[in-house]
């Protein structure tokens, strides 16, 4: 066997790998969208005619508004929270040495390695003892913090990758030219910092406002959309929640090519300031 035809096997091998798990991912996405198109009331292979009846359907029954709004309200908060502490645990990460520092990182990445049914399953029991001996129940304020508890660590390592290739002798420049500790941080910092800080956002509030088993397990009565949708399904397989889902595709693509250009522009403005001039 040649070289040049085990090259191309190797090329054929991998192309189709490639194609064959991006098939995987997006599969199913693609049929989701393509169900919300069906004209048909129950969710059948093959897909009987295509209609925008369930969109409008959603426009005359806006009964899954409140979940949107508990959604976007717990999204909101743990973004906030999962951002400033993941930050703030990067840079103690990367930038600084301390004792106990290899059971930080520990403890930093369990969270990712449980599951997240069994994060919300144990998270649920910690709080109905909390809740029996407190006098509370879960509701949207537990969904908050486990979301916390389970997005922290993503933020934090987004923006770990961006303070690990920060300069600090530009910091020691500032302080030398005579800037307090706030201006170097504002002028500085925060600055170079802002690219992987509004990343780790991004991906915490798609993280948070996607996620089903954290919010299911905590939610009591409320509900966020996630758990909307999986309500409606359970009870039946009407194509209005395929068309809901797909409506919620939309604001996480805004999210993703915002953030992405964002990004690009951070880092076409940090490398025009370190050329020569």
């Amino acid at each position: 066997m040649s070289q040049r035809f085990k090259n191309v096997a190797i090329d054929t091998a991998l192309v189709g790998s490639v194609v064959l798990l991006l098939l995987f991912f997006y599969l199913p996405i693609a049929t989701l969208v393509a169900f919300s198109f069906t004209s048909s009331r129950v969710l059948t292979l093959p897909i009987e005619g295509f209609s925008f009846e369930w969109y409008g359907e959603l426009i005359r029954k806006p009964d899954f508004f409140p979940a949107v709004i508990n959604s976007a309200v717990v999204a909101a908060i743990s973004t906030l929270f999962a951002t400033a502490l993941g930050t703030a645990g990067a840079v103690a990460w990367i930038r600084y040495r301390f004792r106990l520092q290899a059971a930080f990182r520990a403890i930093t990445f369990a969270p990712l390695l449980f599951p997240q049914l069994l994060l919300g399953v144990v998270m649920l029991l910690w709080f109905s003892v909390l809740g029996n001996w407190l006098g509370f129940s879960t509701g949207l304020v537990t969904v908050v913090i486990g979301h916390v508890v389970y997005i922290t660590p993503f933020a934090l390592v987004i923006v770990a990758v961006q303070v690990y290739g920060f300069d600090d002798t530009l910091e020691d420049a500032a302080r030398d030219a005579g800037a307090s500790g706030w201006e170097v941080f504002r002028e500085v910092t925060f600055p170079l910092l802002w690219p992987g800080i509004f990343s780790a956002a991004v991906f915490a509030f798609l993280l948070s406002w996607g996620n089903f088993y954290v919010s299911y397990s905590l939610a009591g009565t409320a509900r966020t959309l996630p758990v909307f949708v999986y309500s409606g399904i359970a009870v039946g397989s009407s194509p209005i929640y395929p068309a809901l889902a797909t409506l919620n595709l939309v604001p996480a693509l805004v999210l993703v090519v915002a953030a992405e250009i964002l990004r690009r522009r951070a880092l076409k403005r940090q490398s025009s300031s370190y050329s020569p001039s």
